[in-house]
């Protein structure tokens, strides 16, 4: 997989963060509004049972149970102060060639941790099952 080549490098713009949030349910009178959560580098990412769902696009932090008083970039950096995007002191647009490839090495580390992840928690609850139908076999045995 070349990383320079990544499908969501469109997601680094906050234009095309914002226009994740169709049915957000906050508005202007909120500290959550779709325009200061696209801000902090987060997009929607609703489910049926959590309309409020975000995720952050660089380190993939899940966050939801929002409320109206929260501020995006405090709740982003409490939760995940490793998020090399939410420590950017200017904006993308600004950005050296050289320091946005060091800046997308750092997402891609981000996306394999998320991936190892998964599959080591699929792998544990594939593994546990399988210790049950052993226990279960040598007990009928």
């Amino acid at each position: 997989m070349d990383p320079t080549l990544d499908q969501n490098l469109d997601l680094y713009f906050y234009k095309n963060r914002l226009a994740t949030y169709s049915g957000w349910p906050f508005d202007e009178e909120c500290a959550c509004t779709s325009e200061n959560m696209a801000q902090a580098g987060f997009i929607h990412t609703p489910s049926d049972n959590s309309p409020d769902v975000v995720q952050c696009f660089f380190c993939c932090k899940e966050l939801e149970g929002w409320e109206p008083q929260d501020d995006p970039v405090k709740e982003h950096r409490s939760h995940s102060p490793a998020c090399n995007f939410i420590l950017l002191k200017k904006a993308v647009e600004e950005l050296t060639v050289e320091e946005f490839l060091k800046l997308q090495k750092e997402r891609q580390k981000f996306h394999i941790k998320k991936t190892c992840n998964q599959a080591i928690e699929k792998f544990e609850v594939s593994a546990k099952s399988r210790r049950g139908d052993i226990a279960r076999m040598a007990m009928e045995g």
